[in-house]
């Protein structure tokens, strides 16, 4: 099999691993579109607050150390113990519905019926405000993450590989873990929005908040659960993230990555986020591969994903499996 070939099959397997990564940061936007019919611009930082949060809690850290010590002249940085990665994470979810309700209570409960860009304007401010608490609860210094999962280099693949081509593929064992785990969050959430009355309900939201609310559906607890499910999302990916490169603020960017999956796979389907993922990780690995390199110097994967979403929105502006909208004139 020739040379080229065989690096574009092992290109190809670790776009794949990039795209699933993409796509969990989606996932946290499909769901607040699904419920209430917007785009969630905070998306991206609640993955870095939920990575933060839970660095914090697995070091002993004390939330606002720093404006504690700068206002009562004292030094305290840590309680002094660490706690078990599963707790950590058991503890963060807790936050991370703490915080659904205070979205719910304090913001989204004000702008019931009103237009889409003003929700939009909301999640603005709430991105904004979220970032300045990260840096504000937790300093801004890179974090080291690490629950256990594992990395490096997949030494079955590897083996298995070099006895079959010639050349051992470089497969990171996190991207696997995540590919799993993605699968079974993809699963779950399908059920739970197609089969079950929360996700029905859900849906009916999107559709007409002053229609839901007529017909008995609580606003409130339909809010809540779908913020503390995208932030349950989000805490997943920040920690497939920042175990993978760092707890740091640049994370929060990784929601902008995450416009042109939403693009290509639709904005309301949550099996699209995934696909829509896929084709970006495997797209922007080949073009980088393939011509990026070669012949335009590379550093083609920072906007080949915008490009292909760009062309791809002039013939299917609602994505693959968005819904169509259909009006009458």
């Amino acid at each position: 099999m020739p040379d080229q070939l065989i690096f574009a099959m092992e290109v190809t397997l670790n776009g794949l691993m990039a795209g699933v990564l993409y796509a969990l940061v989606a996932l946290g936007f499909v769901l607040i579109y699904k419920a209430s019919g917007i785009f969630n611009y905070a998306q991206g930082v609640m993955a870095l607050f939920a990575a933060m949060t839970l660095v914090g809690i697995m070091e002993g850290q004390v939330p606002f150390s720093h404006l504690i010590n700068a206002i009562l002249g004292t030094h305290i940085h840590h309680f002094g113990w660490h706690v078990p990665a599963f707790l950590a994470i058991l503890l963060t979810v807790v936050v991370m519905v703490l915080l659904a309700w205070c979205v719910q209570q304090f913001v989204m409960r004000h702008l019931v019926g009103q237009e889409p860009i003003i929700l939009f304007m909301a999640t603005i401010g709430l991105a904004y405000f979220l970032e300045g608490v990260s840096d504000l609860m937790w300093g801004s210094e890179i974090k080291k993450l690490d629950v256990g999962l594992p990395q490096g280099i997949n030494i079955w693949i590897d083996e298995a590989t070099l006895n079959i081509f010639g050349y051992g593929f470089f497969i990171d064992n996190l991207d696997i873990v995540a590919t799993v785990i993605a699968a079974l969050l993809v699963i779950a959430l399908v059920a739970f929005s197609q089969y079950t009355k929360q996700g029905r309900a859900m849906r009916a939201v999107a559709d007409d908040h002053q229609a839901a609310l007529s017909v008995g559906i609580s606003l409130n607890f339909i809010w809540v659960m779908v913020w503390s499910v995208a932030g349950f999302v989000a805490l997943v990916a920040g920690i497939m993230w920042g175990t993978k490169s760092g707890v740091q603020f640049s994370l929060s960017l990784i929601a902008l990555k995450a416009l042109p999956v939403l693009m290509l796979g639709g904005f309301t389907s949550i099996p699209g986020a995934i696909v829509g993922g896929l084709i970006i990780g495997v797209g922007e690995k080949l073009f980088e591969f393939a011509i990026g390199a070669p012949f335009l110097g590379g550093a083609t994967e920072n906007w080949f994903a915008y490009m292909l979403a760009l062309i791809f929105l002039v013939f299917r502006p609602q994505g693959l499996f968005g819904e169509k909208i259909i009006e009458r004139v």
